[in-house]
């Protein structure tokens, strides 16, 4: 049977408006494609094995859990970069967006150190939210996502990073540019909650054939 492994990256920890039920979606299709899935959580003062997973989870959190979190994933900073650049799937929803990055600021000024394995970085807003329905659309493929997003921060993407989609409804990542979330090799990145993948199990099913397409490389 064909094997599939999935890393929870902080899962006791980053769970905002249900994000694991992404998790769930991409364990429950695995398992309808002929996969035999297994799921390790990987926490605080845990290590991350970059070559023990086909697919890694990193959900949303408040700025508390953010902030605790940003400091124990500078330690697996390293790990995490040679998995992305080696063209593992990675899901980042949310602050698990936020941490890929350079940095974020969150809403009460607090500037935060991400990982820099993506090029993009977050500001915050004061006295406001992104908050609402969304409807993004992937370019690249023509596929349409929807879900729901309520962020103070402002992502925006540098050089070298993509959209997941561009904003048909909504704010997306900055309320500016028509982008939401980011693409970078095999790396999925999204401020839609909903969550995600419950939403739109077509993209679900996407990523599974990109992690099992990853496994003879």
């Amino acid at each position: 049977m064909k094997e599939l492994k999935i890393c929870h990256l902080y899962g006791d920890l980053l769970n905002t408006y249900g994000d694991n039920g992404s998790l769930l979606v991409l364990q429950w299709r695995a398992r309808q494609k002929g996969f035999n899935v297994s799921t390790e959580l990987v926490s605080i003062d845990e290590h991350f094995d970059s070559d023990a997973y086909d697919i890694v989870f990193l959900g949303g959190g408040q700025d508390y859990e953010q902030y605790v979190i940003s400091k124990d994933i500078q330690n697996k900073k390293d790990s995490i970069t040679r998995y992305i650049e080696n063209g593992g799937v990675f899901i980042g929803i949310c602050g698990g967006f936020q941490l890929l990055g350079h940095y974020y600021t969150t809403a009460s000024g607090k500037k935060i150190d991400g990982i820099s394995a993506l090029n993009h970085y977050t500001l915050n807003q004061v006295n406001n939210r992104f908050i609402g329905d969304i409807t993004i659309i992937d370019k690249e493929t023509g596929e349409k996502y929807e879900g729901y997003e309520n962020h103070n921060g402002r992502t925006f993407l540098g050089e070298g990073v993509g959209p997941l989609g561009e904003v048909e409804l909504g704010f997306g990542n900055n309320g500016e540019d028509k982008t939401e979330g980011a693409r970078y090799k095999n790396v999925f990145c999204s401020y839609l909650h909903g969550p995600l993948l419950v939403r739109n199990v077509h993209l679900a099913d996407r990523i599974i054939d990109i992690a099992y397409s990853q496994q003879s490389k």
